[in-house]
């Protein structure tokens, strides 16, 4: 099974994985987790300069894709042919919102290099942590987030700003409303979860929706 994490910055997404991961395997799963772009060491490497280095939007995003592919191939279809459960923060929805939404690139064009890139690996469920961008953003870079507000490299107290959170807040909200647009074209396979809850309600809900579509194979207790 390859359940893939969606969602603003700062929506919780690493949080819900570790519990998600946790409470699969004490359920006797074999789990892998992983993140884009990044799971293997040349995508790692593309990560670096994706976040930090000054690009083109067309280049942005053929490097989000270059890393997918070996991604892909290298690490989640490997893991889903040994039987494991796939958790991945963020997937090609996030290429779609950010790149296409956000950026303003075609997204028909972005949608066929998605697919070319992910290689048959389709998420078959996706939890898209909901949540207002200026929310995410404070809670990742304090009270004020400083985006259009002016942000220099880094907030005190908090961890260095990357390209995508040192984008101004509407192209936040562009993204936010991105992944809401796609959510609504893939009913099927994303469940929509409220991030401004607490953890524990957001634990429930999310593991509510995965304990509905395990595999029938094996019976899966706890509260996740």
């Amino acid at each position: 099974m390859f359940i893939t994490f969606e969602g603003p910055e700062g929506s919780g997404k690493s949080t819900q994985i570790a519990l998600l991961a946790e409470t699969l395997e004490q359920a006797g799963w074999a789990v892998l987790t992983t993140r884009e772009p990044g799971g293997v060491a040349v995508a790692e490497r593309l990560r670096e300069i994706v976040l930090h280095d000054k690009l083109t939007s067309e280049a942005e995003a053929l490097i989000f894709l270059a890393a997918r592919a070996e991604h892909a191939h290298s690490r989640i279809l490997p893991a889903l042919a040994a039987g494991k459960i796939v958790l991945c923060d963020r997937f090609s929805d996030s290429t779609l919102a950010y790149q296409g939404y956000g950026l303003g690139l075609n997204l028909e064009l972005l949608r066929s290099l998605c697919t070319f890139a992910e290689s048959g690996a389709k998420p078959d469920l996706t939890l898209l942590m909901d949540l207002d961008p200026a929310i995410g953003l404070s809670r990742r870079f304090g009270a004020q987030p400083m985006l259009d507000l002016g942000l220099q490299g880094a907030v005190p107290g908090s961890q260095l700003a990357n390209r995508m959170e040192h984008r101004g807040i509407d192209f936040h909200q562009r993204v936010h409303k991105g992944f809401l647009a796609e959510a609504d074209l893939n009913r099927d396979r994303t469940c929509l979860i409220d991030a401004s809850q607490s953890i524990k309600h957001v634990r429930t809900r999310r593991w509510s929706e995965v304990k509905r579509r395990l595999p029938a194979r094996r019976k899966s207790g706890g509260s996740g």
